[in-house]
């Protein structure tokens, strides 16, 4: 049988001085035949030889053959542009002599001479070939695909509360529902995809090639976010109860795991038995515009500013001891000196220390030392 609109294998029937009369292989006896115009017609074809051409409606609105491969075939969708405006629809360039036509019924949105617009063929009413820009009617639903294929598809429209639908290979009916929506899509995106259900009526359920991932990394900016509220701690964990996790953080808990699995690789958070906190470099300038590097030469430059104040101090309280002959000049827990006053119950003496800022107070001891030394010396 021969199929209007579609690519085909046929034979040759019979040759006339015009063109060869094809017929289907299956067509024995001959009674559905269409024309081959000569200019087409192969040098040295004889009857019997197989040709692929392409049916279609001439000006004349006959049946008729062709070798050439228009822009567009049954169960596609490609874009073509506007050749002519009528008061009756729009008139598409797709590589034949007679342009396709684009009823008004059929269009959608405004239609622009000179513009490209995604459409596909169609057979109307009267067996004659139309383009459509309601590509729902023309996208099969009998794909070869099965669940996790990667496949390469258009986006052709987008319908709030359902999601993008899809032309794989610009042949076969698929969605990507609004959930799986990741990034921002508009019509004529071309997208990778993966298979995530074939249904029963053979539509596809698609989702992005890239989604997985997208998605654990939106929720580990979620996840992130909560952690700076909570100065920098939650206390949830892989063993939290998905009741609790939903309740504090509204995902489920394998969303939970899979994102936390991955800032905690990338060194971001700590995971506890108490929960999840941001790693110490993390939580360090949580705060501040720094990075670890700044932040690691700041630290460097404070210990040693430190480092030095320690060994000023020490080497200048050594010189001044109490007469029980231990260093008069404590210093606290944290390396500093103290600064404060204290009493030797043993000697009936005060000894002042040295300020923080190194300025020197009365030394009551020392001042004994030196009047005794001088009743001697008399």
């Amino acid at each position: 049988m021969i199929k209007l609109g579609e690519m085909q294998e046929l034979v040759i029937a019979k040759k006339v001085e015009f063109g060869v009369y094809l017929v289907s292989q299956d067509d024995v006896r001959g009674e559905d035949k269409i024309l081959l115009p000569q200019k087409q017609v192969p040098e040295e074809a004889q009857a019997g030889d197989k040709i692929t051409v392409f049916v279609y409606r001439d000006s004349s609105d006959r049946k008729i053959a062709t070798t050439k491969r228009p822009k567009i075939v049954m169960g596609e969708i490609v874009y073509l542009k506007v050749a002519e405006m009528s008061r009756i629809g729009a008139f598409m360039n797709w590589g034949l002599e007679k342009d396709l036509f684009l009823p008004f019924k059929e269009q959608v949105g405004d239609i622009k001479l000179n513009g490209e617009y995604l459409v596909g063929l169609y057979i109307d009413k009267s067996d004659r070939l139309c383009a459509t820009m309601n590509l729902f009617k023309v996208l099969r639903t009998d794909s070869p695909y099965k669940v996790n294929d990667m496949v390469k598809g258009t986006v052709f429209s987008l319908k709030r509360g359902l999601g993008a639908m899809v032309a794989v290979d610009g042949k076969y009916l698929g969605l990507i529902h609004e959930g799986e929506i990741l990034k921002p899509m508009r019509p004529g995106d071309e997208v990778e995809l993966r298979v995530s259900n074939v249904k029963e009526d053979g539509k596809l359920d698609l989702s992005l090639k890239d989604a997985p991932r997208l998605q654990i990394d939106k929720d580990g900016e979620k996840v992130l976010s909560i952690l700076m509220k909570n100065k920098g701690q939650l206390k949830l964990n892989d063993e939290s109860s998905p009741e609790a996790i939903y309740e504090a953080l509204n995902m489920s808990k394998g969303s939970f795991k899979k994102a936390i699995g991955r800032l905690m690789k990338k060194g971001i958070i700590d995971i506890t038995r108490e929960g999840i906190r941001l790693a110490e470099k993390k939580a360090v300038f949580e705060n501040k515009n720094q990075g670890p590097k700044a932040y690691q030469r700041s630290s460097e430059r404070n210990n040693d500013r430190n480092n030095g104040r320690s060994r000023s101090n020490e080497s200048r309280n050594s010189g001044y001891k109490g007469n029980d002959g231990r260093n008069s000049s404590y210093k606290s827990n944290d390396g500093r000196n103290s600064g404060l006053k204290s009493t030797d119950n043993k000697n009936g003496m005060s000894s002042n220390f040295k300020n923080n800022d190194g300025s020197r107070q009365s030394y009551s001891g020392k001042n004994k030392e030196r009047n005794n030394t001088t009743i001697k010396r008399k």
